[in-house]
């Protein structure tokens, strides 16, 4: 076989490879031309969203008192069907408004130590035992964002790998004895954090001698008629016909159950439609706790904090608001009181919504855009090229075990290219290229040894072989 033939040979391998991996590359969402409720809302949905990484969005805008709705896209999943103000997503942190809404219709004194509603809890640092209901409710308890315990932190690297839930497992008990633990820093300044707001939450309910699910339930979402709004327990089924979650690269994503958290938004769903009326409601100060929205901290020049409600100034037009984000959900609510303006988007992918919300109420977006992950780009492309420069260029492998172990980390690394890549951004064919390249590499390695060399020689290909089967099992 001459020179020449064995080149164009490699070639079409790599053709051929590149070809059907690219029916298993990623698959980035985009909106489709599905629409329900207001055509003309719709229309300005789809213009704001800019062509962001988003499969379904719904949208509620508070006008002067009127609530129009519409739906874009689709919810995804099994059974995907149009996307409507009455489908149900994941709002993530946008309880933590509702939570600090509890605080203000409660009328518990916000001076409370938290430890004196939680008697039973044995906290290890004087400082996280006194602070107040006012400073966890507006993150000035210095508390860290989550706890970082062994088990968060490896459930949050699966998470990000797999769309593994992190939170699952985590009832009140396991998210107290965390805070227990929990050293504060900074106190007295704003440092977001999801454990405070959970603690927060748990602590008024205690004080009620309810589940917080209830004490929400009783004292926010009823007198609102929210009847769409849910607030999970473990054992509680998923809302018919919700909306399917997914990274912006297109990876599906787990719900999140932990409840211990679900005062700071995990295992909480609702509709465009019933958060519509709460925006509503609070604009006009008829939310029971609607005071809450009130900015009483000062954060950043041109950001100030209430109970669970932030309040900025975008583009000078003052914007109250809270968003949310779980695995494969974003979400925003916020209303411009002296526009006499409101909005809420839900989307069913990781994507910010954040923009898109501030450009709907006619607001400066820019301090929320996101700014393009350029780290993240490269990581991703040196992952997908990597292994196949390396199957060309690199030293070739003469023997059997120091090939497969190639093989073998470089199926690795474009997994993990497939999971963690930016891929809304670089276009998928780009992972298919590096699958078809590796595979031309490997066609070049000719005249192996089937006789394993060195001492201990099938411990070198034991360990990428075990490594890749955890991976592919997970």
């Amino acid at each position: 076989m001459t020179q020449t033939s064995t080149k164009w040979r490699l070639l079409a391998a790599v053709v051929a490879v590149s070809a059907v991996a690219f029916l298993l590359s990623p698959r980035p969402p985009s909106l489709g031309p599905e629409t329900t409720g207001d055509a003309a809302l719709a229309r300005a949905v789809r213009q704001a969203a800019d062509g962001g990484a988003h499969r379904g969005l719904a949208v509620a805008l508070i006008e002067n008192g009127r609530i129009r709705l519409a739906g874009v896209g689709v919810t995804g999943g099994p059974a995907s069907s149009p996307v409507s103000a009455t489908t149900a997503f994941e709002i993530g942190s946008i309880t933590k408004a509702m939570t600090g809404m509890l605080l203000a219709e409660l009328k518990v004194p916000a001076g409370t130590k938290i430890s004196e509603l939680l008697p039973a809890v044995r906290f290890e640092h004087r400082e996280v035992a006194d602070a107040t209901l006012a400073e966890l409710a507006s993150h000035r308890a210095g508390l860290p964002r989550v706890p970082t315990t062994p088990k968060l932190l490896a459930l949050s690297y699966l998470f990000n790998l797999t769309g593994l839930d992190p939170y699952r497992g985590t009832g009140p008990r396991e998210l107290l004895a965390d805070a227990a633990s929990a050293s504060a820093s900074e106190r007295g300044q704003v440092s977001y954090s999801n454990i405070g707001m959970a603690v927060l939450g748990l602590a008024l309910a205690e004080s009620q001698g309810v589940p917080y699910g209830e004490l929400l339930r009783t004292r926010i979402l009823q007198p609102l008629g929210m009847s769409a709004t849910a607030v999970l327990g473990p054992g509680d089924p998923l809302p018919a016909g919700r909306a399917h979650g997914s990274k912006a690269n297109g990876m599906p994503m787990d719900p999140w159950r932990g409840h211990g958290y679900n005062p700071a938004g995990v295992g909480v769903w609702s509709t465009a439609r019933d958060l519509a009326v709460l925006v509503k409601a609070v604009m006009d100060g008829s939310a029971p706790g609607a005071e809450a929205a009130e900015p009483r901290f000062a954060d950043t020049p041109k950001q100030r904090v209430g109970y669970g409600w932030f309040t900025t100034d975008f583009g000078g037009r003052q914007v109250t608001w809270h968003n949310g984000g779980t695995g494969g959900f974003s979400g925003f609510a916020g209303f411009d009181r002296a526009a006499g303006r409101g909005v809420v988007v839900l989307g069913n992918t990781d994507a910010s919504v954040d923009a898109l919300a501030l450009r709907l109420l006619g607001a400066d977006p820019s301090d929320r855009e996101d700014s393009l992950p350029i780290l993240m780009l490269l990581v991703t492309l040196v992952l997908t090229f990597s292994p196949g420069l390396e199957a060309w260029f690199g030293r070739r492998p003469h023997e059997l075990t120091a090939a497969a172990s190639k093989v073998l980390w470089g199926l690795f690394s474009l997994l993990l290219a497939w999971a963690v890549g930016p891929w809304s951004i670089l276009p998928p064919v780009a992972w298919a290229l590096g699958a078809g390249l590796l595979a031309g590499g490997v066609l070049r390695w000719r005249g192996l040894s089937f006789a394993p060399a060195g001492p201990w020689p099938w411990v070198r290909i034991a360990i990428p072989i075990l490594l890749g089967i955890a991976w592919l099992a997970l």
